[in-house]
């Protein structure tokens, strides 16, 4: 059997996508994947593979060890993806900018979540083939649609009328998600309710951060932050929710817009060109925040485009499921073991 040991930090800041995709891959492994691999979770004995989830520096230091196996680096984040998430003195953002690509330039093998990183990764150094696009995912037990006795239930604790149209996004309240202008498509449909549920991650160094809180602490009528909320409940909220949206301006692979997809309920994203290579005709789109509200007002208007992206929603779920990718990480897994062995980097 296979000894994979995964160093990773992620779950101990809630309400970031880096943390629920570790929680899906771990989930996957000891369920799909238990007969054929061995995982352990940040021990620093003997493995076979060693796959680093977080850029932590004991890790780097760890990651020089022989008894680490064949390196594998996640990669969730580019320097320049931090714009807009977290404010850091100059000086302190050009070291940390550089560690990070230090990091994972110490990886045997670096895995993507979008393949359009996989250009900019070769621009920083790393040999393009020794980096593999495996998709993020979500499993379908966690994240489903609900009854309507469920739904009808839950909008009555939160004393939301069963004809109230909701729209709803997740993440954290930053810049780069786009919260400011999920906030004036409220204040331009007042008669709709919107929740934002999601927080400060990173607390005080959350780029904006002044401007957030107090757009947190006085938001428009029609708008309910809920703060960082468990994933067990965030079910019920895409569930009551008649349409995801996600203003971001810049994104990964973001695990909120397959969990709305997981429950079939209808997305609408800023265009960007990330989305393009992996999720393109599943979603609805706009520019800039006109086109998004009018994208808005017409699916609020007309069941059957509610209809129509709630079953492509249920297509990209099932694309990116965890059956499917269960596949991928196995192959993905023995393929990495192999290459080590022959090179003697596993004992």
């Amino acid at each position: 059997m296979i000894r994979i040991n995964m160093f990773s930090q992620a779950a101990s800041v809630k309400g970031q996508g880096v943390g629920s995709a570790y929680i899906e891959l771990i989930h996957l492994l000891r369920t799909h994947l238990v007969d054929k691999f061995y995982v352990t979770n940040n021990k620093y004995g003997a493995s076979d593979l060693t796959h680093y989830h977080t850029v932590n520096p004991t890790y780097f230091a760890n990651s020089f060890s022989p008894a680490r196996g064949r390196k594998i680096g996640y990669v969730h984040f580019l320097p320049e993806t931090l714009e807009g998430s977290v404010k850091l003195p100059p000086l302190a953002k050009k070291v940390f900018y550089k560690y990070v690509i230090d990091f994972y330039k110490r990886m045997d093998e670096i895995v993507v979540v979008n393949p359009i990183f996989i250009d900019k990764l070769v621009k920083y150094g790393i040999k393009r083939e020794n980096v593999k696009y495996i998709p993020n995912f979500v499993a379908k037990d966690e994240f489903y649609p609900e009854r309507q006795e469920r739904k009808n239930a839950f909008r009555h604790q939160l004393g939301i009328p069963l004809d109230k149209f909701v729209v709803f996004g997740d993440g954290q309240v930053q810049e780069r998600k786009g919260v400011d202008d999920f906030a004036k498509l409220a204040i331009a449909n007042p008669e709709m309710q919107f929740i934002w549920a999601g927080g400060f991650s990173f607390g005080k160094i959350t780029d904006g951060y002044d401007h957030f809180k107090k757009l947190v602490d006085n938001p428009p009528q029609n708008l309910k932050f809920t703060g960082i909320i468990d994933r067990q409940k965030l079910v019920d909220y895409l569930n009551i929710a008649d349409l995801f949206i996600l203003p971001s301006y810049d994104e990964l692979f973001p695990m909120s817009v397959l969990e709305a997809f997981s429950c079939g309920t209808p997305v609408l994203l800023r265009d960007l060109d990330l989305y393009q290579a992996i999720i393109s005709g599943y979603y609805m789109k706009g520019h800039n925040f006109t086109e998004m509200n009018n994208q808005l007002q017409a699916a609020a208007q007309d069941p059957a485009i509610l209809n129509q992206y709630s079953k492509l929603s249920a297509e990209a779920s099932d694309k990116y499921s965890e059956d499917n990718l269960a596949r991928t990480w196995d192959d993905f897994y023995h393929e990495q073991y192999e290459i080590g062995r022959k090179l003697g980097q596993i004992r």
